[in-house]
C-alpha cells in the first residue's frame, strides 16, 4: 500500500496573514489539494496564529473528505478544540510557545504521565494519536507505553544530512523504524521532506504509512502549480 501524502496547508495560511484579509483562501486550498490528489489535510494551530489559526481549523473540517490532522502542543486550548472538531488524527508535537518550527521530538519517559493522560483522553474521542518524535529507541518504546496509535519521526536530520550521506542520514531512522515495527506502532514522517529526499526515505521504511508535507511543498506550488506539485509527490510515493 502506498504511502499516504497529508498537505499540510499552514504556509497558505502565513501568505494571507503576511497581508491580511482572506487571499490565499486556506478553506479553498484545502478543497483543491484534496481534489488534486491529497491524501490528507494537515494543519499546526500555534498559539500566536502566525499562520493557520484556531478558526481556520473549524472552518477547515467540514470540508474534509479524506483525512484531517491537526498537530500541536497538547495544552488546554489545543485539546478543547480537537473534542469539538474531532479529527481522524492529533499529531502531539511538544513545542514551546516561541518555536518557530517543531525541531525536537518528544521525551516519553519524563512526560510519561502527561501523555498517557492525553491520549486516554484522545482514544475516548474515537482520535487516532500520533507523537512527534525522534530516533532514540527507548524514546519510541515509551511512545507505545503510554498508548500512542503511531509516530511521526522528525525528519529535519534526515533532511539536513541527505545530501552529503544520503545511507548515514537514514540509517538511524531505518533501526528506529524496526524498534517502532516491534512494539505495533504505525509510522509517519514529516519536517523538511522534499523532492529531492523524499523516495529514499519510503524507499527505506517502506512501511510508512503517512507523510505530512508543508514548506516545501508549497513553495515547490510556486513554480510547478499545486495541482502538478501535489501529483509529482503522489509519484514519488508510489
Amino acid at each position: 500500500m502506498a504511502c499516504k501524502l497529508s498537505v499540510n496547508i499552514n504556509k497558505i495560511a502565513t501568505i494571507r496573514n503576511a497581508r491580511g484579509g482572506s487571499k490565499p483562501s486556506v478553506l479553498q486550498a484545502a478543497i483543491d489539494c484534496q481534489a488534486f490528489g491529497a491524501d490528507g489535510i494537515t494543519v499546526h494551530p500555534r498559539p500566536d496564529e502566525r499562520h493557520i489559526t484556531k478558526q481556520d481549523v473549524y472552518d477547515i473540517a467540514p470540508i474534509i473528505t479524506t483525512e484531517f490532522n491537526i498537530e500541536g502542543r497538547p495544552n488546554e486550548r489545543f485539546m478543547k478544540m480537537v473534542e469539538e472538531v474531532k479529527p481522524h488524527q492529533a499529531t502531539l508535537v511538544p513545542d514551546t510557545e516561541d518555536v518557530l518550527t517543531s525541531d525536537a521530538g518528544w521525551d516519553t519517559i519524563s512526560n510519561e504521565s502527561f501523555l498517557t493522560e492525553t491520549i486516554t483522553q484522545l482514544k475516548s474521542l474515537g482520535i487516532r494519536t500520533s507523537l512527534f518524535i525522534e530516533t532514540d529507541a527507548k524514546m519510541i518504546e515509551g511512545a507505545a507505553k503510554v498508548g500512542a496509535d503511531r509516530i511521526e519521526f522528525y525528519t529535519g536530520p534526515y533532511a539536513d544530512n541527505y545530501a552529503h550521506n544520503r545511507e548515514l542520514a537514514i540509517s538511524d531512522y531505518v533501526a528506529a523504524a524496526e524498534v517502532a515495527t516491534q512494539l505495533g506502532l504505525g509510522i509517519n514522517a514529516g519536517h523538511d521532506l522534499s523532492l529531492d529526499n523524499l523516495k529514499y526515505f519510503v524507499e527505506r521504511i517502506p512501511n510508512t504509512l503517512e507523510v505530512s508535507i508543508g514548506h516545501a511543498l508549497i513553495s515547490d506550488a510556486l513554480y510547478f502549480g499545486l495541482e502538478n506539485t501535489i501529483n509529482m509527490y503522489k509519484n514519488l510515493l508510489k
